[in-house]
């Protein structure tokens, strides 16, 4: 019995987020959350337009609340709006963006607007992004083509830093699927090492690896001291 209470209620939290993301278009909204309190459901829309999403004078999403409560039986629903400041780093955003411009130029578009996505997403400076367009591209027979640079994590738990996302465009030849991948700036890897002239002197002397890791430890705690004492200041 429980079983089948946890499967409603996530099917219900998919067919909410599913509508809101038709309501407002596709390329507006990145991703919808649904959190329960005591008061009532907190919806929180992810977009990079959040004056569209508003409305004028708020009427969207009052619509947008009523439906819910009319439609999705919620008791005390209460729309939140979370800003994407740079959208070039959402892979949501960027796929719906490929998807829009695939439906209304065609699809044999697919390398303007893919490598226009990946030149942004690099000018943005993140660390590697990778885009995958399949389809009946520009044939009648389906393929898959892959846009890529830089560092990209595909395997172990770093996999859960990259920001990944799918979308559809529907163009007269057949569907044609998205696939976005993001790695943005400033995330830290596991596996990152800083090379510093303490590290180059550490290997200089021919230090066992232990060594060298005992060394890149005792670097970082010395990091973390100084940037204490300057927020302290």
């Amino acid at each position: 019995m429980e079983e089948k209470t946890f499967v409603a209620v996530r099917k219900d939290e998919y067919n909410v987020k599913q509508f809101v993301k038709r309501m407002f278009g596709k390329g507006k909204v990145s991703r919808v959350t649904i959190e329960y309190t005591p008061v009532g459901e907190r919806i929180v829309v992810a977009t990079h337009r959040p004056g569209w999403i508003i409305g004028r004078k708020g009427e969207k999403i009052a619509e947008l609340t009523e439906i819910l409560k009319r439609r999705f039986k919620m008791e005390n629903p209460h729309v939140d709006i979370e800003e994407i400041i740079h959208p070039e780093f959402d892979a949501q955003l960027v796929a719906d963006d490929i998807a829009l411009t695939l439906e209304r130029f065609g699809s044999q578009k697919y390398k303007a607007s893919s490598y226009r996505a990946l030149g942004r997403i690099k000018n943005g400076g993140a660390l590697g992004a990778e885009i995958r367009v399949s389809g009946k591209l520009p044939s009648d027979r389906a393929r898959s083509w892959r846009f890529a640079f830089g560092y990209l994590k595909k395997t172990g738990d770093a996999v859960k830093l990259v920001d990944r996302a799918e979308a559809t465009a529907k163009t007269k030849q057949g569907i044609v699927g998205i696939k976005v991948a993001v790695l943005a700036p400033g995330v830290k890897m596991p596996d990152q090492i800083i090379v510093d002239e303490e590290l180059l002197e550490a290997v200089k002397r021919n230090l066992t690896f232990e060594e060298v890791e005992e060394t890149v430890k005792k670097v970082k705690k010395k990091r973390k001291a100084a940037k204490k004492k300057e927020n302290k200041k």
